[in-house]
């Protein structure tokens, strides 16, 4: 009898089971698209950007972009440049189902998300605008944000996102006696196109 009950748990238990959902009678739980690639301009630079999947409600983005810079603690008299950044970005997508079930758009990662933003800029990659000897340290921000995306019809959309975090100045290997941190904000507003 212990074995008909034990194997009959165990098939019990190897079963799949999906309910239905009466209201609209789709049973799909929404989800981040596999892979998203696109360009999104702000009023700090330019970025080229890829999402990519890890489950139903995480995506990993990476991207490659231009950041604007006009001043530095450690070189005062740096004029405009524009800085490469190279950012890894995990991102939580929280609210799809709700927007799914109020039949908004989720196309294109369409939704609000929490992220951590982590962004590396090189001095070694600058693009300098003027004099020839303008220089920047290079630094890392890791900043936890949270943000919402919208897609404009089949290709466009538009970002916002805050956060508050850490950038740490590696200055010693520019040659200044010490690394320094200080808090860094990221605000940003964005709109792009999606390939």
């Amino acid at each position: 009898m212990k074995k008909i009950i034990l194997t009959a748990l165990i098939c019990g238990m190897a079963l799949k089971v999906k309910s239905q959902n009466l209201n609209n009678g789709d049973s799909e739980i929404a989800s981040v698209e596999k892979s998203v690639f696109g360009i999104q301009t702000g009023f700090a630079g330019l970025w080229f950007y890829n999402e990519l999947a890890l489950s139903s409600r995480f995506a990993l983005r990476t991207e490659v972009g231009l950041d604007a810079y006009d001043k530095d603690d450690f070189y005062p008299d740096t004029g405009f440049l524009l800085a490469t950044v190279l950012t890894l970005e995990p991102r939580w997508y929280y609210n799809l189902n709700k927007r799914k079930d109020q039949s908004k758009p989720i196309n294109g990662n369409s939704g609000n998300f929490f992220s951590l933003k982590s962004s590396l800029r090189l001095e070694n990659l600058l693009i300098k605008f003027g004099e020839d000897d303008v220089e920047m340290v290079n630094n890392l921000s890791i900043v936890p944000t949270w943000g919402m995306r919208r897609s404009l019809g089949k290709h466009f959309n538009y970002e916002a996102g805050v956060g508050i975090g850490y950038v740490h100045f590696f200055a010693k290997d520019a040659g200044f006696s010490k690394d320094e941190g200080e808090v860094a904000i990221n605000l940003h507003l964005r709109i792009g196109y999606r390939f």
